[in-house]
């Protein structure tokens, strides 16, 4: 099972927020390129990396920041957040990102996704952010009538690396990650999960890891890295065993 550091930018800084909002972050670093460089050192085989300004701007904001950590680290990054058209995921693309996650779009619009995919094989996940189980989209600001599971079913044929499914009630809170919802999901689905939010310890890791055999292939940390409740080299190890 992959972990997958998290950086979130905002205004060009390494943030983490709580359940998404904007107005509840914490500034961890304001150098993306050596945060990124920490955990590439520390022996990450992936960072995962949001422009949450993009998010909500609907475009990429953070491009700078992105430029940097791509530059800094010889392992893949890859990028969410305001990519919603295919010249933004090409221009993501082009800049050295290994592969772009596609949220708030692939709930309006499921057919770029799949041009994406046919596109850029392998370069494309998507990300399925629910709040009560169904989907939020515009950086979490709104909540959809469509379920985690019916967005993922569309794109079961599509040709997707990842779902990275995410429990906004659980993101940023150091509550645990919402585990049984996650392994639900990867088991009615072929695409390969990748849990996101809430993760706050080893045994969180260890749950998750438990149910590798659902579809789980990984699991994003961010704050709980950040702040020191994760050793990294610990949590690689309970991953890679």
């Amino acid at each position: 099972m992959i972990l997958y550091p998290a950086i979130d930018l905002k205004d060009g800084a390494c943030v983490r927020l709580v359940r998404g909002e904007m107005d509840a972050a914490t500034v961890f670093n304001t150098d993306p390129g050596a945060q990124a460089r920490s955990f590439s050192d520390a022996g990450c085989e992936w960072i995962h990396v949001v422009d949450l300004n993009g998010a909500f701007a609907g475009k990429p904001v953070n491009g700078d920041a992105v430029s940097a950590i791509v530059n800094a680290v010889g392992v893949p990054v890859q990028l969410g957040g305001g990519i919603r058209d295919m010249a933004t995921i090409e221009f993501w693309l082009e800049r050295g990102v290994a592969r772009v996650i596609l949220g708030t779009v692939a709930l309006r619009d499921p057919a770029l996704v799949r041009a994406a995919c046919g596109q850029f094989p392998g370069k494309v996940a998507v990300g399925i952010d629910a709040r009560g189980g169904y989907v939020a989209v515009e950086g979490w600001a709104e909540t959809s009538q469509v379920t985690a599971l019916e967005l993922g079913l569309k794109f079961e044929d599509a040709g997707v690396a990842a779902i990275i499914y995410t429990d906004i009630d659980r993101d940023g809170v150091m509550q645990g990650p919402n585990v049984e919802a996650t392994a639900t999901l990867a088991e009615r689905l072929t695409t390969p999960v990748i849990a996101s939010g809430g993760v706050a310890s080893l045994d969180d890791l260890r749950a998750l890891k438990a149910r590798a055999s659902s579809g789980i292939s990984g699991v994003i940390s961010g704050r709980a890295l950040y702040d020191g409740r994760i050793d990294l080299a610990a949590a690689l190890a309970v991953l890679k065993d």
